[in-house]
């Protein structure tokens, strides 16, 4: 659910693009983007990456992230960040990246339960509450992983816009922006462009 704070700066209102209200792997991905004014990173610091776990329900508000924590956290962005890209290329990743998503899958696996709802069994993955960081950061990368391993890796793209870094899934094929707004930059500058060289 996105919450949204009205108090916050502005580049915390970036819409989001397609594929990340499936995938909070890929909204981790766009925590890291350009603006007009420069580069933005929603996870900068301890305080923005616990936040940012908090407002998508990752973390309990009460929970307090440590600096290792929250950098633990930009080191998964980043590895899915490079595993994206030798996804969309056909590529091996770098070893390092697939080591840390691969290390936050293992660092505070589910316990797998049967619950009974009913009349009717069931199975249910229950998050380690002994380290609700760790069941955070291990939730991000399963979802990672299966954006990169499900139906959808072959609609993932990195967006098309110069100087936009951020990744989207394609609604289709010809779809090149994440954002309308990156649409319409591209066509602006072209038509400028066009019009320049007329002159």
């Amino acid at each position: 659910m996105r919450i949204v704070d009205h108090d916050a700066p502005h580049y915390l209102h970036q819409p989001p693009v397609p594929g990340e209200e499936r995938f909070l792997s890929l909204a981790l991905v766009n925590t890291r983007f350009v603006l007009s004014h420069g580069p933005v990173d929603l996870l900068e610091d301890t305080d923005a990456a616990r936040l940012w776990l908090v407002r998508h329900e990752l973390l309990p508000d009460r929970v307090v992230l440590t600096g290792r924590q929250a950098g633990r956290l930009r080191a998964l962005r980043e590895a899915l960040r490079e595993l994206c890209a030798a996804r969309t290329q056909g590529v091996a990743p770098p070893a390092p990246s697939l080591d840390a998503l691969n290390a936050a899958l293992a660092a505070a696996p589910p316990t797998p339960r049967l619950v009974w709802t009913g009349r009717e069994p069931r199975r249910a993955d229950e998050p380690d509450t002994a380290n609700p960081v760790g069941a955070a950061l291990g939730s991000l990368a399963e979802d990672g992983a299966d954006l990169l391993t499900g139906a959808a890796a072959g609609r993932l793209a990195p967006c098309g816009a110069q100087g936009c870094t951020r990744w989207f899934l394609r609604s289709h094929a010809a779809r090149r922006w994440c954002t309308t707004k990156c649409g319409n930059r591209v066509r602006a500058a072209r038509h400028y462009a066009s019009r320049k060289a007329s002159d």
